[in-house]
């Protein structure tokens, strides 16, 4: 899943915002996490809002069909405040393609998001060996260009399911395979 050009002319890194960081770097340790317990990646989005972070997958066809789903999700996020994208593809640096977790993210009113990588190598056996630091690709298209901070909207403009906190025993958010009544790691509601 890797038909996505983004360019980095600039040898600058930019001040990501905390927020929007600590979704970038979740989005791809969860990735990693996958792909260490020998699952697909399948393209995710999580997106913030409040106190609560939601993951939803974007299978697709094809990775033109990920990322317009990946966009259509975040685009009617109205109350999160940042999100992140995440992917398994490639870049091209000065040694040659590497493998990578990427992650696309933004945050509302923004003109541009950013995005991030975690390099991997697999040897003949199938381990992963990702690198220590996220390493940062460059300017990436912000889904939530359009959107407003979350605190222009009234609850009746945000999204239902985005509107109140999870129950106890609400359902998982669906973006992680697990066993019933254990955690799926997101966050989404607690294990009993």
């Amino acid at each position: 899943m890797a038909d996505r050009n983004i360019e980095n002319d600039s040898v600058e890194v930019p001040e990501i915002p905390e927020e929007l960081e600590r979704v970038l770097v979740f989005a791809l340790d969860e990735g990693k996490q996958k792909l260490e317990g020998g699952e697909d990646l399948v393209p995710f989005t999580a997106l913030v809002v409040k106190d609560n972070l939601f993951l939803e997958t974007h299978p697709g066809e094809n990775a033109e069909e990920c990322f317009e789903a990946a966009e259509a999700n975040v685009r009617g996020a109205r109350g999160a405040g940042g999100y992140a994208f995440c992917y398994d593809g490639y870049i091209e640096t000065d040694d040659g393609v590497k493998d990578a977790i990427i992650a696309e993210g933004g945050q509302p009113g923004a003109d541009e998001g950013y995005a991030v990588a975690y390099l991997y190598t697999v040897d003949d056996a199938g381990n992963f060996t990702f690198e220590a630091e996220p390493a940062y690709i460059g300017e990436a298209p912000n889904f939530m260009e359009a959107l407003k901070e979350p605190v222009a909207y009234s609850e009746e403009e945000i999204d239902e399911k985005f509107a109140a906190a999870p129950e106890d025993d609400a359902e998982c958010c669906g973006a992680h395979d697990h066993e019933a009544g254990e955690s799926c790691g997101c966050g989404c509601h607690d294990a009993e």
